[in-house]
């Protein structure tokens, strides 16, 4: 996808969902490809931070442990299958972090309340968003009263973000009744590169929006909760 740097920057500064400073140590263990990696270098050199680069490869705890006690990390992004490894594996490694970001999948509920419970200092985020907008669209610090069911909530948009949940006639529908998620808003990417094709059809005129301006179709089923915020429900297409 083709990324303006705006769309970086509501990533990573004037966050609602964390805030990093200077004293903090971001750790990157994903690869320039992979859209993670955005958050992460991004997040570390636009707040003053220091960036702790992993050794590659995919760390098991022990060596995630290591890695994070050794160069002080605070803030780490863990996808959620390796978030799960993690936490069934040894949760303490986590124990010297302010930060602990997880997604990319669904989490477990459980392995949510494990955190919760063991590290209950630790601020855990759930961070939601296609690559097409830019990393994330939406996040949640998870606190136990959101853990009561099995579905973990995806939260509230970030900065300079819209989400919209519209039924099959781009209508918004209810708090509590399934639609389609779409986005909006400074994060999304110009398109895909050399595909005018598949750009026209993920990226729509909003119509809630300013003349000109764009959404994206995520095809994600989700709905809005009591609280206001967003859980994930599944694919439309599955």
């Amino acid at each position: 996808t083709l990324t303006p740097h705006r769309a970086v920057d509501r990533v990573v500064r004037h966050t609602p969902y964390l805030s990093l400073t200077e004293g903090d140590v971001v750790a990157q263990l994903a690869s320039v490809s992979f859209d993670a990696a955005t958050f992460e270098i991004w997040g570390a050199l636009l707040n003053g931070a220091t960036l702790a680069i992993a050794p590659p490869g995919v760390l098991a705890a022990p060596e995630l442990g290591a890695f994070l006690s050794s160069y002080g990390v605070t803030t780490l992004w863990l996808t959620a299958g390796l978030f799960h490894e993690v936490v069934d594996a040894d949760v303490e490694v986590l124990a010297g972090l302010r930060h602990l970001l997880a997604g990319g999948d669904a989490l477990s509920a459980r392995h949510c309340r494990t955190v919760l419970t063991r590290l209950p200092e630790l601020a855990l985020i759930n961070g939601y968003g296609p690559t097409e907008t830019t990393t994330f669209a939406a996040a949640a610090r998870l606190l136990p009263a959101h853990l009561a069911h099995d579905t973990v909530p995806i939260g509230r948009p970030i900065a300079d973000t819209c989400l919209y949940v519209l039924d099959g006639r781009l209508r918004p529908v209810g708090q509590g009744i399934v639609g389609e998620l779409y986005i909006a808003g400074e994060g999304l990417a110009q398109g895909y590169a050399n595909r005018p094709d598949l750009t026209a059809e993920r990226f729509l005129a909003d119509p809630f929006g300013a003349a000109g301006t764009r959404m994206y179709r995520t095809g994600d089923l989700v709905r809005w909760t009591a609280d206001g915020m967003l859980e994930f429900l599944g694919r439309g297409d599955d």
